[in-house]
């Protein structure tokens, strides 16, 4: 039985891999070489990646690739996506091919707004406290003038400070409910010191108000945070096109792939279970966009999975419709990014990807990764209600299959072939590579 152990942070790199292997990995050697064979040989480079997080031990790498040809706004694009499942770099290029030539898809800012919240209970009248906030609302903006001179020069800084009253819902709770504008920047350590600074000004000045009470003075601050829920910080992505050039199989004219398609969006607004692994597909492709590009995509995920039940369900992001004789299918979501500031300035695959998008501002980046999402997730219905999902999936399953048993080029080639008019499965491959070998 393994025992804890102390100091672990002071351990460098192979002492802690030592530890590992001695009482985890049975001091197997083979995983000591698996975790060193994915350090980077550039010194310089493997400190850096080090120096992200804490008790590092090795790199974890995902394939970024690339997805051409999407024309957004009128200017083609291509797009880096940092993923490790199959088929989604090809369905988005294969969307962007689709709607490159039926006018592309367009997308617009909504809006940019960013939260955050100083959370505190506060127990007396809440109109001396209003009157208070009022009153001291030049004073918090004065405190952090030191953190917002530079992000005021670009344009942005400190939009709305307000009041919330949330003592219906817990006892003596408020907030002060702050948005921000933090221009080309995710703005996450922007947010939160200036909240922080608000939260010590609204105490002191609490503390110093000859109108409150002993108790009213004493405002306990629970946490000064940003939020991750964004619903002002939003953009729309979309495609139409007359509904006669929907078709690429003579076997469904546009007309009936637009009404099953449709049916299948409605299906997702309506039923939960459908809803969820329907925004997965969106997500596909914003969450290997955001990643490449240095963002959090948590934080993305997080934000959009809570407006998709903004109005009490779960419901689908996207929407589609037909109206005039043209095919319409849209999507508005939340997306808080950065262009400027954490991973983006520091480590080189994000900056080669902001590099691949011509160095967009925070909004070209939200316009670009709802597109990435729009698009995968037109990509995924289109397979859903013409071929099935799983025709594009078995083929890379068959290629998983094949490298993991180091199948030759040859093998590979003869397999696929054959796996082209046969049901793929685990057991079929086996058998048909055993059959060639032997």
């Amino acid at each position: 039985m393994t025992k804890p152990v102390n100091g672990f942070s002071k351990l460098n790199k192979t002492e802690k891999i030592n530890w590992l292997a001695e009482n985890y990995l049975n001091n197997n050697d083979t995983a000591v070489s698996v975790l060193k064979q994915y350090w980077n040989d550039n010194n310089d480079l493997q400190k850096l990646h080090d120096e992200f997080i804490e008790n590092t031990v090795s790199n974890f790498y995902l394939p970024l690739g690339l997805a051409p040809n999407f024309l957004i706004n009128g200017k083609y694009h291509v797009l880096p996506m940092a993923i490790e499942e199959s088929s989604v770099v090809a369905a988005a290029s294969k969307a962007a091919k689709f709607w490159n030539e039926r006018g592309g898809f367009k997308a617009t800012v909504i809006d940019t707004k960013k939260i955050g919240q100083v959370h505190f209970l506060f127990r007396g009248d809440f109109s001396r406290l209003d009157q208070l906030v009022t009153n001291i609302k030049p004073k918090l903006r004065e405190a952090v003038k030191p953190i917002t001179r530079n992000m005021e020069k670009r344009g942005g800084g400190i939009l709305d400070i307000e009041l919330i009253d949330k003592t219906e819902k817990l006892e003596n709770y408020y907030q002060l409910f702050v948005k921000f504008d933090t221009r080309d920047s995710m703005g996450a350590n922007f947010i939160n010191s200036c909240l922080e600074k608000f939260a010590e000004v609204l105490q002191e000045e609490a503390r110093k108000n000859p109108d409150f009470t002993e108790d009213e003075k004493n405002i306990q601050v629970i946490m000064s945070i940003l939020s991750n829920y964004v619903p002002e910080c939003t953009v729309r992505a979309e495609v139409s096109c007359p509904v006669d050039q929907l078709s690429e199989d003579e076997n469904m004219s546009g007309e009936e792939f637009a009404e099953k398609f449709i049916q299948a969006v409605k299906i997702a607004e309506i039923e939960p279970y459908r809803a969820v692994t329907h925004n997965k597909g969106v997500m596909n492709g914003i969450d290997a966009v955001v990643l490449a590009t240095g963002n959090d995509f948590r934080a993305v995920e997080a934000g959009v999975h809570a407006y998709a039940s903004r109005n009490g369900q779960y419901t689908s992001l996207t929407h589609a419709k037909i109206e005039d004789g043209i095919f319409k299918f849209w999507m508005e979501i939340p997306l808080a990014l950065g262009t400027v500031g954490g991973l983006t300035s520091l480590h080189p695959l994000v900056k080669l990807a902001l590099d691949i998008l011509q160095r967009p501002s925070a909004s070209e980046l939200m316009e670009i990764t709802a597109v990435a999402g729009l698009a995968q997730n037109f990509a995924a219905l289109r397979s859903l209600t013409t071929t099935g999902i799983q025709q594009g999936h078995m083929k890379m399953h068959l290629m998983n299959i094949l490298n993991q048993n180091k199948a030759t080029d040859k093998e590979k080639e003869e397999l696929v072939e054959f796996f082209t008019h046969h049901t793929i499965t685990h057991s079929s491959v086996m058998e048909q590579l055993k059959k060639i070998r032997s």
